[in-house]
């Protein structure tokens, strides 16, 4: 190859070339707009390769550390031995960042060696802040109860609702899932059952708003498929949140006044962060199914017990006699060695979740945004094109002026659900249905109704449920610095959801000898109601410090208002199915609701918290709250708490101590209330019946005028210990606590002559709620490369009725004991199977010889659970990591006798029912078949109210697994991210029924959910 000479005019060119280049640059740089193709020209000539050894505090090297140039696209990671290469120039400036290490940033420098050293990132409390609701707080300063999870616990469940995350992560909260249907919703329980009207839901706040949790679903519409509760917080994306601060004690919701009485929920979502934009894909599939089936009769089992029932009851003669062919098909006419298995058959299937979500962020050191769009569809278990479909869009931005004294924050959460459903879930039919049961489909495919002797399960797939879900969620915060130690506040907030339903009953889906027809059967129940709120939050916030002494003044006012609109009806009668949507061809249109109500809220509350040499703390809130729902003179209420704290740590004492690193000992004392009543119960009320007399609407009295009502009151008392061992590895926090509710706002039931249902009022009766909570916290190991972190949190909870005047002569003697608590069953007591006559026995606590509801159902059994907790592990080495989390809860439920203890009757069986009594002299727990014909014979409706039939339902689940590999960044700074996630897999419990946790024979248990996900950020 000729190679030619380099010219000195060459020479001189490229130089004065490079010359020019780099004064342009400069100038650029100087005016702060760099020219990018220039940039990239300049930097290519002085960039050069930088290496060194990473290593940490002990000398040992650390792999998989991330080394990022910072403002570009380049990166790289460090290999086993702790070395590392990347492109960088003289200027630039490295990021060092590992899971359990601190971040270190590192100017080049000219440097093309940069050995580096990363210290372990022990959090202190200090740096820990919580998200208190008007305030944040430190771990190390809080003197109230605040549990928290975080996004990095969140983000690993494969949940749709943000409570299915939270379950069993968080000691003092109770949550239970209700169904397993997509968009079912939750009970959940902070610190047990306060009220006797059943109440239990806490406040919720998401981003400094509150927000409504209560179902506006319509039990004429949905009671079927999801129990009548459409949570509105399915429409919260649970990858969306940044954390979930849960408050328990006085000293934590007495600032909520009215509203913290079953505590408050505070969801905070996530924020954009400054620097450059980056570009974040989550895409996830999940695989769904039923975890535990009963075990059932087989064919040859049911018949067996199905004849010898039918022949105790004394019609053995019939069964051979062809005119009863009709009323015994499973007897007589069905294929008597056909098997199916119809719990494979109707809710075997496998439900699948796709789920895809993008985000975009960045900003800079003043101004940052995130956007944030995601997509969820899932099926069922159930046969059929049934899904539940989500669309979420979050966005955020926040900004400051340069002189950090002016701030505001935006915040929107948008979200669309459209639920398709059997209008009945196929849980009860799996569980019950005959072995011997026909085919579903006859020759040609279509629903076979075996000459007209069974009631096909699949035509309920002929009946719809529907429901689409809108919700908007918009918040702001705007702040000004007025004094350096002053700022002024504003939390400006709306929300509106709305839930359009309905539920279709065709004439197709009924068995045709019914001769039912659109015109006589057909109908369609629809339900549209809407939800809106403001408020308005303005707050004057002051701190200062005097020598040792620091001072915290919040003051604020809220203004809020909530307007509920519901309409449901039904229409009947219609020329054809095809004709249902369109009401206007119904023969009966009716009314069933149509109401609407509005909610005025407004009140004063305040903080005064002071700190003295950082060790002896008091904090004090209050609030006076104003409520619409109270009449005149009755309207206001005040409420407040005291909280105090000594951190003994900091005595000198214990200053050189090696173990102790941490000890703070505290307490709490307050008061909260509740207005959870309803709208305008204190007037005169009526409703229009939606029924016509003689052709004349009827108007029905729904409320009795007593204005005397007022607040009921929750006074709550905490005592609690916190500590730290080995430099805070291990933290232990040990809590106390006794909640006493009085002034019971109770619907006082009255004699129909009335016409009046109840008058709501107040009781002079008291709940308590005690208990003990343990959550402890550890770092096991922090090594080179491995890294092992546990947690673990445990609650003993006590309800008890302490008082209620009157109770043996009210209408709730038989539901409540005072000394008792609120979720007592009481039932009979079943005394076995009698040898001689093979029917179960009960005792006869009023001697009268019969067994009655009032005089023998005595003895008493608790729903409630004695103890519950979980336990979870982080493990990670190098890339990967490993979590694993597991739920246990000790308690009592009804079992499989609950819902039929007698063999023998039509319908499949629990194969524990074929230990029956056959012969005199046998001893057995099952009495004798019978098929319902012989009330002397079969006692089984007894038993099923017995506490036979209510036996341990204790569990431990595997609530979660999470398996993750982190890529690390590739070319072009993509960094990639695969997990494998797992939701409830495996349940060690003596329970025989389908859930231990949700014990039904209707509802579709919670299912094992197994998700395969990627991530990539770029």
């Amino acid at each position: 190859m000729n190679k030619k000479p380099i010219s000195i005019r060459g020479i001189a060119f490229y130089m004065t070339t490079l010359l020019f280049l780099s004064l342009a640059i400069a100038q650029q740089l100087r005016a702060g707009v760099p020219n990018p193709t220039k940039v990239t020209l300049y930097t290519s000539l002085l960039q050069s390769t930088i290496s060194g050894t990473i290593t940490d505090s002990n000398g040992q090297p650390l792999a998989g550390v991330t080394i990022l140039v910072e403002q570009k696209n380049t990166g790289s990671i460090s290999e086993l031995d702790g070395t590392y290469n990347i492109d960088a120039e003289p200027n630039d400036i490295l990021t060092f960042s590992a899971i359990g290490f601190k971040t270190e940033t590192v100017p080049v420098d000219g440097r093309q060696v940069i050995d580096l050293t990363l210290q372990e990132d022990i959090t202190q409390l200090d740096e820990v802040t919580l998200n208190a609701g008007y305030y944040t707080v430190t771990e190390k300063e809080r003197t109230g109860n605040i549990a928290t999870i975080k996004a990095d616990v969140i983000d690993k469940q494969p949940v749709g609702n943000p409570l299915a995350a939270m379950q069993g992560h968080m000691s003092g909260v109770n949550i239970v899932q209700n169904t397993g249907v997509p968009g079912g919703g939750f009970s959940i329980e902070v610190r047990g059952r306060n009220f006797i009207n059943g109440a239990t839901e806490p406040l919720y706040i998401v981003d400094g708003v509150p927000f409504g949790s209560q179902s506006l679903g319509s039990n004429e519409v949905s009671s079927g498929i999801v129990a009548g509760n459409v949570s509105p917080l399915n429409a919260i994306d649970p990858n969306s949140i940044e954390s979930i601060e849960v408050l328990k004690d006085a000293d934590a919701t007495a600032i909520y006044g009215s509203r913290g009485a079953n505590g408050v929920v505070l969801i905070t979502t996530k924020r954009g962060r400054s620097g450059e934009t980056r570009f974040s894909a989550d895409v996830s599939s999940s695989l769904g199914h039923v975890p535990h089936f009963l075990d059932l009769m087989d064919t040859q089992q049911y018949l067996e017990v199905r004849r010898e029932g039918i022949a105790n009851d004394g019609y053995s003669e019939r069964l051979e006699n062809p005119f009863f062919d009709f009323f015994w098909p499973d007897l007589k006419t069905w294929d008597q060695n056909r098997y199916t298995d119809w719990q494979k058959e109707l809710i075997g299937g496998t439900a699948y979740r796709n789920k895809a979500q993008l985000s975009v962020s960045g900003g800079s050191e003043l101004t940052n945004f995130l956007i944030s769009a995601g997509h969820q569809k899932e099926s069922t278990v159930f046969p059929g094109d049934n899904t539940y479909n989500k669309t979420t869009v979050h966005n955020t931005l926040g900004h400051r002026s340069k002189n950090d004294r002016f701030k505001i924050d935006l915040s929107t959460i948008y979200s669309r659900e459209k639920n398709q459903l059997p209008r009945r879930d196929l849980t009860g039919s799996a569980y019950s249905l005959e072995p011997n049961a026909p085919a579903l489909y006859d020759e040609e495919g279509r629903l076979n109704w075996e000459n007209n002797t069974w009631n096909n399960p699949l035509a309920s797939l002929e009946e719809e449920y529907v429901s689409n879900v809108q919700t908007l969620m918009a918040n702001a915060i705007v702040s000004y610095t007025v004094l350096p130690d002053l700022e002024l506040k504003t939390s400006l907030g709306f929300n509106s959801y709305q839930l359009d339903s309905y539920k279709t009953l065709p004439s197709s889906s009924r068995n045709p000898s019914l001769g039912f027809t659109p015109e006589s059967y057909s109908s369609i129940t629809t339900n549209t109601s809407k939800r809106e709120s403001w408020i308005i939050e303005p707050q004057l916030h002051w701190k200062k410090s005097f020598g040792a002494a620091k001072l915290d003044l919040l003051v604020g006012t809220t203004f809020q208002q909530e307007t509920t609109e519901q309409f449901v009806q039904v229409g009947r009668g219609f020329p054809n199915d095809q004709l249902l949507f369109n009401l206007s061809a119904a023969e009966n249109l009716d009314v069933l609701e149509d109401s609407d109500s509005a909610y005025n809220y407004n009140a004063i509350f305040g903080r005064f918290n002071l700190s003295v040499m950082d060790r002896y703390i008091l904090n004090l809130t209050g609030r006076r709250d104003g409520s619409s729902r109270f009449g005149p003179g009755r309207q206001f209420g005040n409420f407040g708490a005291v909280g105090l704290a000594w951190l003994f740590s900091e005595e000198a004492l214990f200053a050189e101590s090696s173990i102790l690193s941490f000890g703070k000992l505290r307490a709490s004392f307050g008061t909260t209330g509740s207005d959870n009543i309803g709208d305008y119960r204190f007037l005169d009320t009526y409703s229009i019946s939606g029924k016509d007399y003689d052709g004349t609407p009827t108007l029905a009295p729904t409320g009795i005028f007593n204005p005397l009502f007022g607040w009921e009151s929750n006074r709550k008392l905490e005592a609690a210990l916190e500590l730290g061992l080995f430099k805070d590895r291990i933290m232990i926090n040990t809590s106390w606590y006794r909640n006493r509710s009085s002034n019971q706002l109770i619907g006082i039931p009255l004699a129909a002559t009335t016409g009046f249902s109840e008058l709501t009022g107040n009781f002079d009766a008291t709940v308590e709620n005690s208990g003990i909570e343990l959550d402890i916290r550890s770092a096991i190991v922090r090594s080179k490369n491995l890294r092992w972190s546990t947690n673990f949190n445990f609650t003993v909870p006590r309800n008890k009725l302490v008082e209620f005047d009157g109770l043996e002569t009210s209408s709730f003697s038989n539901q409540y004991i005072i000394g008792e608590p609120l979720t007592i069953v009481k039932l009979y007591k079943a005394l076995g199977v009698d040898p001689q006559t093979g029917v179960y026995t009960f005792e006869d606590y009023d001697g009268d010889g019969n067994l009655t509801s009032l005089g023998d159902r005595k003895y008493v059994e608790d729903r409630a659970p004695r103890f519950y907790g979980g336990i979870g592990n982080t493990i990670g080495y190098g890339n990967l990591t490993f979590d694993f989390f597991f739920q246990f809860k000790k308690q009592k439920a009804f079992d499989q006798l609950a819902f039929g203890a007698t063999p023998g009757y039509r319908g499949n069986q629990p194969v524990a029912l074929l230990d029956r009594w056959r012969e005199e002299g046998d001893e057995t727990p099952i009495q004798k078949a019978s098929g319902g014909y012989s009330p002397n014979i079969d006692m089984g409706i007894f038993q099923q109210l017995s506490n036979a039939a209510f036996t341990d339902a204790s569990f431990v689940r595997l609530r979660n697994v999470s398996i993750n590999y982190d890529v690390g960044t590739l070319g072009n700074g993509l960094g990639v991210n695969v997990y494998l996630q797992g939701q409830n897999l495996w349940t060690w419990t003596k329970y025989a029924g389908p859930d231990p946790e949700q014990p039904s024979n209707s509802r579709l248990p919670q299912l094992r959910q197994i998700t395969l996900g990627l991530q990539l950020d770029f």
